[in-house]
């Protein structure tokens, strides 16, 4: 056994290739703390509190602010009891579940690096190779999209995620774009939808036909009514000609059982971003024997956080949707660890 002997953290400012954006809001850097645990036996684990158009509190001085309380909390505690304490940080921190999950990822981290074992295969071992798709994100700039959509293709995806708003002149002319884009370019390809909360239950069915009268191929539509619009998602979802992914809507297990007793979606994207290490494999778990469909996502964030979430995929080996692709906005090295980055797919050696 061996104790927590420190905990640093720095904050990180990385520019983005493109400017992100959602109905929620719009970037062009990201903005993230790294977290690092060292035990007396010089054990190191990493992790990250990514910043968030979703949980708008958790700011970067309001991240520090709380790690650095943690560091007290945790200093000189046995790691072996790591659970513990992030159950504890998540009682005192409950409002700011990105800023306890980075730290439960570097707890973690420093303990698998204390017990010798691999992150992939703690998780089940059953892949070595993952595949993301891209994001697309919501613009009126057609210069700015085309350009995007090109660089997707040049790197070989052929799975695309579009960031819809909930304005319908704004989402025709988007997807018009984009479909005829992969069209000319594509012999095949993948298009997903995500609403980020932008429609409301009316607007959610009213642009699902408009995309049926085009004959577009829409694999998913993830979380398209605000988060806590349960009475518009019991409408939606038995009349949607595609799955239903919740995502804001989905932080624990509670809120999960809460989603499965209305019958609110067809499934869930899990973050270990927003839901930590343990709370990502219970909802994993209790959604996989529901028979929910399961899509892994990720926050803006660098390799120090995605990796986790990277390792999980692959560790499971049965996500239905992959979508990993922060690290494709930054400017980046081409490995980190022991993941190697080939276009759309990480290669865990």
């Amino acid at each position: 056994m061996s104790n927590v002997k420190r905990v640093l953290f720095r904050e990180i400012t990385r520019p983005l290739k493109t400017t992100f954006s959602t109905s929620l809001g719009r970037k062009d850097v990201i903005r993230s703390i790294i977290v690092k645990v060292t035990l007396e036996d010089g054990s190191v684990g990493l992790g990250e509190c990514p910043t968030s158009f979703t949980l708008r509190e958790e700011t970067v001085p309001v991240i520090k602010k709380i790690v650095g309380e943690a560091r007290s909390m945790l200093a000189g505690k046995p790691i072996d009891g790591y659970g513990v304490m992030v159950d504890r940080c998540r009682k005192t921190y409950s409002r700011y579940p990105m800023t306890v999950s980075g730290l439960e990822t570097a707890l973690f981290r420093a303990w698998l690096a204390h017990e010798n074992r691999e992150e992939r295969r703690y998780f089940g071992g059953r892949l070595h190779t993952v595949e993301t798709d891209i994001t697309i994100p919501c613009t009126t700039d057609m210069e700015t999209l085309h350009r995007w959509l090109a660089y997707g293709i040049s790197k070989g995806f052929s799975i695309f995620k579009v960031k819809v708003s909930g304005n319908p002149d704004i989402d025709r002319k988007l997807c018009f774009a984009v479909f005829h884009h992969l069209k000319d370019a594509l012999g095949r390809f993948t298009v997903r939808l995500d609403g980020n909360q932008g429609f409301t239950a009316k607007s959610c069915l009213g642009f699902l036909a408009f995309l049926d009268s085009q004959s577009w191929v829409i694999e998913l539509f993830e979380q398209p009514l605000r988060k806590d619009d349960f009475r518009g998602m019991r409408e939606v979802k038995p009349r949607s000609p595609v799955p239903i992914i919740l995502d804001e809507t989905i932080f624990d297990t509670d809120d999960l059982e809460r989603t499965i007793a209305d019958d609110l979606c067809h499934g869930i994207n899990i973050k270990i971003a927003k839901s930590g290490i343990a709370g990502s494999v219970a909802l994993y778990n209790k959604a996989k024997s529901h028979g929910l469909k399961l899509m892994i996502g990720c926050m803006t964030e660098t390799m120090a956080g995605l990796s986790a979430a990277i390792n999980l995929a692959a560790g499971k080996g049965d996500f239905d949707y992959i979508d990993l692709d922060a690290v494709h906005f930054l400017h980046h090295r081409l490995s980190y660890g022991p993941i190697d980055i080939n276009g759309p797919r990480y290669v865990i050696t």
